[in-house]
């Protein structure tokens, strides 16, 4: 954590395979729009103020690339990350079993477990398409601490807010406690 003035900043960095949403999240989150067009992200970096518990909060969001060949950005992101959503699609066994290895890569850096992460199945809105059940998710989110899980749609903005906030609130307190 860092602070400017009387405001704290938090660095976020979101995670998760390609073409799971981890930009359509972010722009949802950032500007309020859905970005229609994929486009593979190498890096980006964005922020926006907030409110937490009545303090102005600074989230420095970075979305990161889900392909393997950006591993040294996502492992700097990794180490600059104070709190991570980790995203899968819920139309992808795949990108949720790739979260597992993810994990162990922030436990790894961080040399702790009970680091502030959000477990984010997005890409709700396209149900008749699922592959990974709400229980299979949310189960796989109790084996690892009881981290939240949240299922999303960066297309409808359903809980988008709600993911960055939960984040925010998990690393305000653990960092009030360090």
């Amino acid at each position: 954590m860092s602070r400017v003035g009387n405001q704290r900043e938090y660095h976020i960095a979101v995670l998760g395979s390609g073409g799971v949403g981890k930009s359509c999240l972010t722009t949802q989150f950032v500007q309020g729009v859905f970005v229609e067009r994929y486009d593979p992200t190498i890096e980006d970096s964005y922020r926006k103020h907030i409110d937490v518990d009545g303090r102005n909060v600074m989230l420095e969001i970075m979305d990161t690339a889900g392909t393997e060949q950006f591993t040294a950005m996502r492992d700097m992101y990794i180490r600059m990350g104070q709190g991570f959503l980790l995203v899968f699609s819920i139309t992808s066994m795949s990108s949720l079993h790739e979260l597992i290895s993810l994990r162990e890569e922030i436990i790894k850096a961080k040399g702790d477990a009970q680091f502030p992460m959000v477990l984010v199945g997005n890409k709700s809105d396209l149900e008749d398409d699922r592959r990974v059940t709400r229980t299979k998710a949310f189960q796989l989110s109790q084996s690892w601490g009881n981290i939240p899980y949240y299922e999303t749609s960066a297309r409808r903005d359903a809980n988008v807010s709600e993911v960055a906030m939960i984040n925010a609130c998990d690393l305000d307190l653990s960092l009030d406690a360090r």
